[in-house]
């Protein structure tokens, strides 16, 4: 909705431009015309001030530390609903129904199953390979096994590419785990949860029984509600950019994986755990936190504090319940590294330094606890990361796909290398 104008006084000219107001959020000023108008470009390196696109899905408000996936906010999804119903909500916009959860639950369940002849696919990969490598070649591959869901054109393509790519992440997941460890596959199983059945495929082993702690899968299920989307982000930003191009969906979820890859971005979790273990004990603690206090010091502590929250992160709360429902249930009392965990969440929330500097615990700092005593190493950290977030990924693809306004990204630049210039032949130089 447009409310107001406004007006930009450059080169002797005055320049208006709409004012557009969201849902809710900010003031955005529509510059869409700007280069036309004006023959400038704006700069702003990480975009950090700049829509990029309309959308419904998410929104962020990261002073009042509130987080909303259609409007619902993330507690109570998180509290009261499972995976596959945000699943839907961010797909479709509202609830499902009972009947509705019941056929997407169906559908869902039923595409588990990947490729026989993708299991081969893994074995070209080094047995020492990094899980996060062997996700960005797997899912980019799915194109070539899936012919009949690329057609971006195809509403009910587009819906199948959506099901298939929600149902197998898990599956490519454990699989990537299970060669990671020299372990043989293990196939999905249609009566256990999406949480539960992607426990079993990781942990189960052919030997012997293995029966899912529903705690454990619990805990999974909420990990994966809390990572599910997180607005435009740099990984959904990616797929955004691929998908503009009208690359394929598999494509554009690689893109994704690939870039979540990051240390800043997905690769926090796995991050915040390296530092506990640099830490190492509760008596050296002391020592870290007089370091990061330290200005001229490069050392800084990890999983504390967020880009855009600059409250609480609504979702490290709930991961902080979480986390504590798990070393409860797993009676996990002698590990040294969730010694020093559960010491620097105590500092950081009642240590005056970290208090007015809102560096709260952050979901990174929780998630890295609660998978290591899951039993994931932290090569997997990002794996499941990528696996959560898929949704939210395909969600923002599927919508990009039917904005009428969508174009091809194309960002401009400032440039401020050599002017033009005659070619100087090898001999003169």
């Amino acid at each position: 909705m447009t409310n107001s104008i406004a007006k930009l006084d450059f080169d002797g000219k005055t320049h208006e431009f709409k004012v557009i107001q969201g849902t809710v959020g900010p003031e955005v000023i529509d510059i869409a015309a700007l280069y036309k108008d004006t023959g400038a470009f704006t700069y702003d390196p990480g975009f950090t001030s700049t829509a990029a696109c309309e959308s419904k899905i998410t929104f962020i408000d990261g002073d009042a530390g509130v987080l909303l996936h259609r409007g619902y906010p993330i507690e109570q999804l998180a509290e009261h609903g499972d995976f596959l119903e945000v699943c839907y909500l961010l797909l479709y916009g509202e609830l499902p129904t009972k009947s509705q959860k019941e056929d997407f639950d169906y559908r869902v369940t039923r595409h588990t199953m990947v490729h026989e002849q993708m299991s081969r696919f893994f074995t070209g990969f080094r047995r020492d390979a990094h899980p996060m490598a062997v996700m960005c070649g797997v899912v980019g591959a799915l194109s070539a096994f899936y012919h009949d869901s690329t057609d971006i054109s195809d509403p009910y393509q587009r819906m199948i590419a959506s099901m298939r790519l929600i149902a197998k992440m898990p599956t490519i997941a454990a699989m990537a785990f299970k060669y990671h460890i020299g372990q043989p596959f293990v196939y999905p199983k249609n009566e256990l949860s999406y949480a539960a059945n992607f426990l079993h495929m990781c942990f189960a082993v052919p030997c012997e029984e293995y029966k899912v702690n529903p705690v454990l899968a619990r805990a999974m299920d909420r990990i994966f509600i809390l990572h599910a989307d997180h607005e435009q982000n740099a990984s959904t930003s990616t797929v955004r950019l691929a998908g503009s191009s009208g690359a394929n969906p598999f494509a554009c979820i690689a893109a994704g994986i690939a870039c979540l890859w990051g240390p800043a971005h997905g690769g926090a979790n796995e991050a915040a755990l390296n530092m506990l273990g640099e830490i190492g004990s509760v008596d050296r603690i002391p020592e870290f936190i007089d370091r990061a206090k330290d200005k001229n010091d490069p050392f800084r502590l990890m999983g504390f504090g967020h880009r855009v929250y600059k409250n609480y992160d609504p979702r490290a709360k709930i991961m902080q319940k979480t986390t504590h429902e798990v070393l409860g249930e797993l009676g996990i009392k002698d590990d040294p590294l969730l010694d020093v965990a559960m010491e620097l969440e105590r500092i950081a929330l009642t240590d005056d330094y970290f208090i007015e500097k809102k560096l709260y615990p952050n979901i990174d700092f929780y998630s890295g606890i609660t998978l290591k005593a899951l039993g994931f190493p932290t090569t997997m950290f990002t794996v499941l990361f990528a696996l959560a977030r898929t949704v939210g990924w395909i969600a923002q693809w599927k919508e990009m796909i039917e904005d009428p306004q969508q174009r091809i990204g194309r960002p401009r630049q400032l440039y401020t290398g050599a002017p033009e210039r005659d070619y100087v032949p090898i001999a003169k130089r």
